[in-house]
């Protein structure tokens, strides 16, 4: 009797280990698999978000790419949606025209700002680097 139960349990150890170790093939998996994708990522232009992902009360990623448009705002209709009471429906948009990236403010009521000014409903060309507040928000402005 006590053969079989140690047999048995042998056989769960067993499985227990194949099952840890596949689990960290599929990790190694993910981790290059989006490594590669932010690589082609790094192409384009994107927005980067400068405040500490952890002390936000809504969930953000950590950047966002540009490609053709991109809109922000508190409306979920919009491609990063801010969950602050501070941001309008559509707030502000950035758009890539002629070769180059624009940032227009929507007619937000509490404005956009594009390095600490606000741009008042003005379409700005955004050069690498800018930094644009929305609410609470900081973005950064990236042009590889």
């Amino acid at each position: 009797m006590f053969q079989i139960l140690s047999l048995i349990l042998r056989y769960i150890f067993i499985i227990i280990i194949y099952l840890f170790i596949l689990n960290i093939i599929r990790l190694i998996y993910l981790d290059i698999s989006s490594s590669a994708s932010s690589t082609a990522a790094k192409n384009v232009a994107y927005l980067k978000v400068i405040n500490r992902l952890d002390q936000l009360d809504f969930k953000m990623q950590e950047y966002y790419p540009i490609v053709g448009e991109i809109s922000v705002g508190r409306s979920s209709r919009n491609d990063i949606y801010v969950k602050d009471r501070v941001v309008s429906k559509n707030h502000m948009k950035v758009y890539f025209k002629d070769g180059y990236y624009y940032l227009e403010d929507m007619g937000s009521s509490n404005g956009t700002y594009l390095n600490g000014n606000d741009i008042e409903n003005n379409v700005l060309e955004l050069s690498d680097g800018d930094l644009i507040g929305v609410g609470k928000i900081q973005f950064m402005f990236v042009n590889r």
